[in-house]
């Protein structure tokens, strides 16, 4: 039987009433008696809100972290007694690729501590894709990331400047191939990683909310790649995901989680009609006036020098003004300019040209100049959430949002603080509770995105930038985000920059935006009318901006 030839039938993991606890004292349960059986060459979703368990599964999947509180995970493999090498069972019986020897079949307990050799064999054959970390070397080219992984798994010397230029063709990027990976947008960033999990020739890739962050046409490519490698190499998949989107896409069968546990196992279109039910906003905004302006440029500039492309126009001369208590939006495709912009305005770039001013109380700071009387003044008012936010791994929540931030409260005060915030950020008071003693790998990464935005609202700035803000959560959540931005503008005069892919976000919760492309304000105004402007021949457009390198 070839590799294509494989039955999808043939089972390679079962998962058996797997459970794990968080927590020392009080231990809370983050998967409930999870049964799951995965077929060879089977491409499985996984979705469900924050929190409800999906990264703790994968990760146990895979083999990091600590193990399971109860339950087992079998894989279903072909073992070679000589030389180690792991394949698919339904090989059992052929000659190991590596040395020859027989293929003999085996169920390995994954994490039985007998086990710990064969384990990591089986986890030399399978790969993952984390969400929002693209883990590349930023200083590195294309190319030489791909042949980095495979240098990783000894590959002939000889054979790996073809075998990685090969992957760099099978991910689409051999017009990026030169090019730094720092340079890349977030979707070629994601497509090096999956040309980087390809080296290891895996059996089995996770892929945890692998499109969360990019825009839909930049998801779509990379949707379409992984349902390409996976049909075409037989390789197995679990993706997670909170947008129906890659399931339907992706997937040949989905499940839905909800508080640890699977409540529906089916095919992707009737468990994303199930999860959608209910996933509905009935608030209506009622908008604020604007006051007075609080951020204004002119003729804006921000230029990169890179040595593969000279002169990068990452903000090109653009013109904008941002008003008080305003909820402003800028939308645009990967690689646009939105990141750089916001970065501007944060005062972590130092503009290139023009002129960039942010009023603190009654004086206009210029935003050109270093210092703590200029730039660093300012800053101290601006709040700033990364798309690829970081928590402190060893401290706790309530350390994360207090101490880990230099805000030193009484213990009490900084409970009642902590909460507030964690409300703000789309917890109930009883999670946000719950939570505040738990350190950010007892979290999952829905819940780990509140939690930095929390730390950007606890310290009250007045004016907050939030870079792909809805990346990680799911419908509901993205709802409660809504909610509490709202509230934080109304009740706290706060003033709101969201730079983001997600359309319905921002034409939910903004009261104006900026449409960029090319480092270019293309058009602004009113988010209806804005959005109206941008057909959908505009958006392929971009797409193909973005895919030809025109940025």
């Amino acid at each position: 039987m070839s590799l294509l030839e494989k039955s999808p039938s043939t089972p390679f993991i079962s998962i058996q009433n797997l459970c794990m606890d968080f927590g020392r004292n009080e231990k809370i349960r983050v998967l409930d008696n999870i049964c799951l059986e995965i077929a060879e060459g089977e491409i499985v979703g996984v979705i469900g809100r924050s929190g409800c368990g999906k990264t703790v599964l994968i990760h146990l999947i895979r083999g990091i972290e600590t193990p399971p509180t109860s339950g087992k995970i079998i894989y279903h493999v072909a073992w070679c007694k000589e030389c180690g090498r792991i394949e698919f069972q339904s090989d059992a019986g052929k000659a190991c690729p590596d040395c020859g020897g027989i293929l003999a079949p085996r169920d390995i307990d994954f994490w039985a501590p007998e086990n710990e050799g064969v384990k990591a064999k089986i986890m030399a054959r399978t790969s993952l894709m984390f969400q929002r970390t693209f883990s590349l070397y930023g200083d590195d080219r294309v190319i030489e990331n791909v042949l980095r992984a495979l240098d990783d798994i000894n590959y002939p010397q000889e054979k790996a400047l073809t075998r990685a230029a090969d992957l760099v063709d099978e991910v689409r990027l051999s017009h990026r191939m030169m090019h730094v990976a720092r340079d890349l947008s977030g979707g070629e960033k994601q497509r090096v990683v999956l040309a980087r999990q390809l080296a290891r020739e895996p059996l089995f890739l996770c892929a945890d909310e692998p499109t969360g962050t990019l825009d839909p046409k930049t998801a779509k490519i990379v949707h379409e790649l992984l349902k390409s490698v996976g049909t075409g190499k037989q390789m197995g998949m679990v993706i997670t995901s909170h947008f129906s989107q890659v399931l339907e896409d992706v997937c040949d069968r989905a499940v839905l989680m909800d508080d640890g546990k699977i409540t529906m196992t089916g095919a992707p279109d009737e468990i994303v009609a199930e999860f959608m039910k209910g996933c509905h906003d009935d608030c209506q905004y009622q908008y604020l006036d604007s006051g007075n302006t609080i951020i204004r440029a002119k003729d804006l500039t921000k230029k990169f020098i890179a040595v593969d492309r000279g002169v990068i126009n990452a903000v090109n001369k653009i013109n904008f003004e941002v008003y008080e208590k305003e909820i402003l939006g800028i939308i645009g495709v990967s690689g646009g300019g939105k990141t750089t912009l916001s970065k501007l305005i944060a005062g972590l770039y130092e503009p290139t040209g023009g002129t960039l001013d942010v009023r603190i109380g009654d004086e206009w700071v210029d935003m050109r100049k270093p210092g703590y009387q200029y730039r660093g003044r300012a800053k101290q008012y601006i709040g700033l959430l990364h798309q690829e936010y970081d928590l402190y791994p060893h401290r706790t929540v309530i350390d994360n949002l207090t101490d880990a931030i230099g805000l030193e409260f009484p213990k009490e005060l900084a409970v009642r603080k902590a909460v507030i915030t964690l409300r703000m950020a789309g917890f109930t008071e009883k999670k946000a509770k719950d939570i505040l003693n738990r350190k950010p790998s007892e979290l999952s990464e829905g819940e780990k995105h509140r939690v930095a935005l929390s730390q950007v609202l606890i310290r009250e700035p007045r004016i907050i930038l939030l870079d792909e803000p809805t990346g990680t959560m799911d419908p509901i959540t993205k709802i409660d985000v809504k909610h509490s931005i709202v509230h934080a503008r109304e009740e706290m005069d706060e003033t709101f920059i969201i730079v983001s892919h997600d359309m319905d976000f921002i034409r939910d919760v903004c009261d104006r935006c900026l449409f960029i492309r090319g480092g270019k304000i293309i058009t602004e105004g009113p988010t209806e009318e804005v959005l109206a402007k941008i057909s959908e021949k505009e958006v392929e457009k971009m797409a193909e901006d973005l895919e030809s390198g025109r940025k």
